[in-house]
């Protein structure tokens, strides 16, 4: 039986060991849907009501498993809503191919109804953006989208007209070139192995460095022990970004934790200190945080030469494999006698941990929102798939929720979107049946796709959601503030009943407001066999501060309270609690 055009669409795709297509269905691509449908024993299509969300879901698959996630989205406005997911995509370098619709190939720009170019469209977040124009082109075009993705870790996307996916492969004369199944499907890695003597050359400067600090990123997963054991002779603390938070155990001595506005006092303390600074897989964004570029000589190990030296003035690059890069490091490094820089790095986190414990044992209310952070956190399986929502919900799970044993952690890294926790949940708990999975977010960001409630309940996923409702959008409320001077406005959020929501869904609504009830509401909710969420009720004045003074945002937020930011009251009592009574102070 011949082929049409969707036909060889999704078995191209299959070939490339896509086996899970997150999308909504539309007109503009009935005929990949039923594609899908007479392969759904090897190919599952996972309904989505944003196409958004399917994005999110595909960036989010890529980034869990490794592999190549894939979203299908309608002409015109369905393409449009896959934009910002896939901006997520491209940011964090996670492999996705999109699918999109198109209108039939003779009335393309013609104005007909969702006459929408994607391919123009998507030329800024796809390395690679195609339109099929027969069902003899669909193999070549398909092939080379997977490869890029895959290859150069970013966005590919194929548009496809309506009624190429229905013609038949039979029907269409290839031109003189295009020789049938010239395309190879064939998957290939780069070794990704640096050059020896860049290497040689990066290993003198970490052996002269008397302080020597790492920054890790998501670049060095699966490069854990190496890392170590560079840490280990260097005698490094190891200052993890936050797409990094799973590199190495928080309770690990070699680490101070995160850095940044959400990160900790030692690694902040440890940047300001070092005379060397090796920064291995991270382009971590916030350029006021690293050390000063007369302070302290770098060496830089990413995959991509175009990140080296993007943040901070890297002496050496080594391009290549994180793991195959410190491999040979190590095998040059000089073990450090003194340790004394280590030592300190180790006291301050010591002390950090004492005051973050300290701050949220108070029972009063309005709750801390460390408390149900804390509470989640002992709870937690080992083996934990934990994903993050972008806002103040975001520090707290820095700070408070920690990565140990097989536990895994992402979120919206350099694009920092609000409304991911849900989709990347579920991206985990359709890629890792079994495994205990936790959506930590905001009200702001979980009222952005609640709809995507729905399709936790569809598919009888145990997702347990945790909301931090504060009824505000807090981190913009403190970015008013503290980066600018000026007084709080338009932040406060129309108070939403998310455990009465979650029941209508057909999830199990729990409400928490009492800190001393925290931990058995958490055990009731993680214990439920479906889907739950906590609603935790927790303080809107509770301070997002950086871990160190900043004398400008100190100023600015003394600014912002003498103008007339609402509230002014209730937020000085909180700056004058811990830990922002800590965080405020040199």
């Amino acid at each position: 039986m011949s082929r049409n055009g969707a036909d060889v669409l999704i078995e191209s795709l299959i070939a490339w060991g896509v086996d899970v297509v997150f999308g909504m269905p539309g007109d503009g691509i009935n005929g990949v849907m039923e594609a899908i449908r007479t392969r759904s024993d090897r190919i599952r299509f996972i309904q989505v009501r944003h196409e958004e969300s399917a994005a999110f879901m595909a960036c989010a698959y890529a980034k869990f498993t490794g592999r190549l996630g894939c979203c299908l989205a309608t002409t015109g406005p369905g393409g449009i809503h896959l934009l910002n997911g896939l901006y997520d995509a491209k940011f964090d370098r996670a492999p996705v191919i999109a699918i999109t619709g198109l209108p039939y190939h003779d009335l393309i720009d013609t104005f007909t109804q969702q006459d929408v170019d994607h391919t123009k469209l998507f030329q800024d977040v796809a390395l690679y953006t195609a339109r099929i124009m027969s069902p003899l082109h669909v193999e070549n075009t398909v092939e080379l989208a997977c490869r890029m993705a895959l290859t150069h870790r970013g966005v590919a996307h194929v548009a496809i007209p309506v009624d190429v996916q229905e013609e038949p492969e039979a029907t269409v004369k290839p031109s003189a070139r295009n020789v049938p199944h010239h395309a190879s499907f064939a998957q290939t890695q780069s070794t990704g192995i640096p050059d020896p003597d860049a290497v040689a050359r990066a290993a003198k400067i970490l052996n002269a460095g008397r302080k020597v600090a790492i920054l890790a990123g998501q670049g060095a997963y699966h490069a854990d022990d190496e890392l170590i054991r560079t840490a280990e002779l260097l005698g490094a603390p190891i200052v993890k970004a936050l797409l990094g938070k799973g590199v190495v155990p928080d309770d690990h001595p070699l680490t101070t934790g995160g850095i940044g506005l959400l990160g900790t006092r030692p690694s902040q303390e440890a940047f300001e200190q070092c005379d060397t600074l090796l920064i291995v897989g991270s382009t971590f964004p916030y350029i006021e945080y690293y050390p000063k570029p007369d302070q302290a000589r770098g060496v830089q190990i990413d995959r991509d030469p175009t990140r080296i030296g993007l943040r901070f003035p890297a002496e050496i690059g080594l391009v290549g494999d994180a793991r195959a890069a410190l491999e040979m490091l190590n095998a040059q490094l000089a073990r450090k006698e003194d340790r004394s820089f280590l030592e300190r790095a180790q006291q301050g986190m010591a002390e950090w941990r004492r005051l973050l414990h300290d701050a949220i044992e108070k029972n009063e209310r309005p709750m801390k929102p460390g408390r149900i952070a804390r509470d989640l956190n002992v709870r937690l399986a080992d083996n934990a798939i934990v994903a993050w929502d972008s806002g103040h919900n975001t520090g707290l799970l820095a700070r408070y929720v920690e990565a140990r044993g097989e536990r895994m952690f992402s979120g919206s890294g350099l694009l920092a979107s609000m409304g991911c926790g849900i989709p990347y949940a579920i991206a985990a708990a359709l890629a890792f049946p079994g495994r205990q999975v936790v959506a930590f977010v905001g009200d702001g960001g979980l009222s952005m796709l609640l709809g995507e409630l729905a399709t936790v309940v569809r598919y009888r996923l145990p997702i347990k959601i945790i909301v931090m409702k504060n009824n505000t959008l807090g981190q913009i409320k403190w970015e008013q503030m503290m980066f600018l001077g000026n007084p709080e406005y338009e932040c406060d959020l129309t108070p939403i009943d998310f455990a009465k929501v979650a029941e209508g869904f057909g999830i199990r609504g729990f409400r928490v407001e009492d800190p001393e009830q925290c931990g058995p509401v958490l055990d009731q909710a993680l214990a439920e066999p479906g889907p739950a969420l906590v609603e935790a009720l927790v303080d809107p004045n509770d301070p997002l501060l950086p871990p160190k003074r900043m004398e400008k945002y100190a100023k600015n937020l003394e600014k912002a309270l003498q103008a007339g930011t609402p509230g002014r009251e209730e937020i000085e009592r909180a700056l004058a609690e811990e830990p922002a009574r800590t965080l405020l102070r040199d």
